[in-house]
């Protein structure tokens, strides 16, 4: 087979942010290096949001700075939710962001307190105001809402084509509350690429009925070769009580090495790092090869 598929931790942002203790720069810099060595090549390292509306991320400036100098060359990118977050990344030396909105009008007004207009309207401002930043829109929601429901693939698609007329180039879908099934990942996400193919995909798989696996699957069978996921499935939604993390990064590759996938990463030196990681975090895990003793 020998597929590439780009696995895209995202935990020390949506895994760490979730956390009630802040975990100090020192162990949040070993867990990233580490995977850097185990072969990982691209990390959300973190978000540029309040410190007061997550503590967590009050080191975003320090930790940017230290790792853009020490690995110029590496694939990190941050999370921002508008433009005072994308300059903070341009001028620490990202040149690569993601901006969440939601595809539910509920859930976007109480994730970020925005109409989609607004979302829309803070989208452009950032885009014109840095034209050399990539950004992937990262559309929360995709495959339900807690308070809407499901949606049709037409809903789905006709949200992201109003994101492309705008300017938009590559997308994470994601299953925020972890309502997706294998079928309709497969019927979004094909639909998608085949609407969208000068367009780039992402899939963004939450853990919450034990479907992440089976589903981020569907979405890479369908056409993606891009997945986003957290080291030991750390993770959660505020909004879906009892909902455990997103997929777990070193779960998937070693599915996807056996299968014959070309992830590019040495899942033993991973499930160290995992190990390690669940030494200094108290969080929650949906992560399965961490908990077997070798």
């Amino acid at each position: 087979m020998n597929k590439k598929v780009q696995i895209l931790e995202v935990g020390p942002r949506d895994g760490f942010q979730n956390l009630d203790e802040y975990l100090p720069l020192e162990q949040k810099l070993k867990v990233i290096e580490d995977m850097i060595e185990a072969g990982v090549k691209h990390i959300q390292h973190t978000s540029f949001v309040s410190p007061k509306a997550i503590p967590q991320m009050k080191d975003s400036g320090e930790l940017t700075k230290i790792l853009v100098e020490k690995y110029p060359d590496y694939d990190f990118f941050a999370l921002v939710p508008n433009l005072y977050g994308a300059r903070s990344a341009y001028e620490l030396g990202l040149r690569k962001i993601s901006y969440v909105l939601s595809l539910s009008k509920s859930h976007n007004k109480a994730n970020i307190n925005r109409t989609h207009e607004e979302s829309f309207e803070e989208l452009k401002k950032i885009m014109d105001a840095y034209p050399d930043m990539d950004i992937c829109v990262d559309i929360a929601t995709t495959f339900g809402c807690p308070f809407e429901g499901k949606y049709e693939t037409e809903v789905v698609i006709d949200f992201i084509r109003q994101l492309v007329d705008l300017g938009a180039k590559e997308f994470s879908l994601a299953d925020t509350i972890g309502i997706a099934n294998p079928k309709q990942v497969r019927e979004i996400v094909s639909a998608a690429v085949k609407e969208f193919p000068e367009v780039e995909f992402q899939a963004h798989i939450h853990d919450t009925r034990n479907m992440g696996m089976v589903n981020t699957l569907a979405a890479i069978e369908s056409g993606i070769t891009k997945v986003q996921t957290t080291l030991g499935g750390l993770g959660g939604c505020p909004f879906a009580p009892g909902a455990s993390g997103n997929t777990a990064t070193e779960d998937l590759v070693h599915m996807l090495n056996e299968m014959g996938y070309d992830t590019g990463i040495d899942n033993e030196k991973l499930l160290e790092v995992s190990r390690y990681q669940k030494t200094i975090v108290d969080g929650n895990f949906s992560g399965h090869l961490v908990n077997i003793i070798s």
